[in-house]
């Protein structure tokens, strides 16, 4: 997939994704993978950063069904950002959600400046993950958690050709990485308590359920916004990623982990 206007998550795209997943979510699973994947974890009144916010779905629900003080909503890409403001705004949330737009790199704050690090499969763009991981331990107060989930390779060598077939289809600059090397780099960062959960099973299953709504009336209204041929290359995505999904090499991840003090 291409990016429009130098942005990788443009407008045509953001809106497939949302037909698929709901009104500001570019993720699997909408606000009930949001709440398995913060269960456990207390967000309430808690300064929360959330690195690779997206269209603000995620961040709305994690003030209204969770309770979080603030969140920070960092993103590299305008179009993005703004469509989580106007959904922002939409939810009268503007004084608990702010939304930054950032360059690739060291986050740009103080240390000890959040109680939780948060991000929804938005990391897997970051190839580097031992810096991300320090940079992440760096801006949590002592005790604080990360709290994230990702899309993972299942092993640390050369990609299958099915995965290879998928990751260029998808045409997201992925930089996959095992659950080994995951839990490496935040154990290499200082954190414990460490926290590494498949969740292959769960969207193996609602991967197939996606493309059966896609190749049916979702797909169909969605064409009739995004344009027919726009549906129909997700559609082949789908079709690539679903094989690599069922063989495990493709594995969407829970990861927590707490930083000492």
């Amino acid at each position: 997939m291409e990016a429009e206007n130098g942005e990788l998550y443009h407008r045509r795209l953001i809106g497939m994704l949302e037909a698929i997943w709901g009104e500001g979510f570019l993720s699997p699973g909408g606000r009930g993978e949001v709440a398995r994947l913060v269960e456990g974890s207390d967000f309430l009144g808690r300064n929360v950063l959330d690195i690779g916010c997206g269209a603000g779905g995620i961040d709305i629900a994690l003030c209204q069904a969770h309770g979080a003080g603030y969140v920070c909503g960092i993103d590299v890409e305008d179009g993005v950002l703004n469509r989580a403001r106007e959904l922002i705004s939409e939810a009268g949330l503007e004084s608990r959600i702010g939304c930054l737009k950032v360059a690739p790199g060291p986050l740009p704050f103080p240390p000890a400046t959040f109680d939780i690090v948060f991000s929804k499969d938005s990391i897997v763009h970051i190839p580097d993950k031992h810096a991300l991981m320090r940079e992440v331990c760096r801006v949590l107060r002592p005790g604080g958690w990360f709290v994230a989930s990702d899309w993972l390779i299942g092993h640390d060598g050369e990609p299958s050709k099915m995965m290879r077939d998928y990751i260029a289809a998808e045409g997201l600059d992925f930089g996959m990485a095992s659950p080994a090397r995951y839990r490496e780099a935040m154990e290499a960062a200082g954190f414990v308590d460490v926290h590494v959960v498949s969740r292959n099973g769960w969207y193996r299953e609602v991967a197939k359920t996606e493309l059966a709504r896609l190749q049916g009336p979702v797909g169909d209204a969605a064409a009739a916004l995004v344009g027919r041929d726009f549906v129909d290359e997700n559609i082949g995505i789908w079709g690539r990623m679903i094989p690599v999904l069922d063989s495990g090499e493709h594995c969407p991840t829970h990861l927590k982990a707490r930083k000492p003090g």
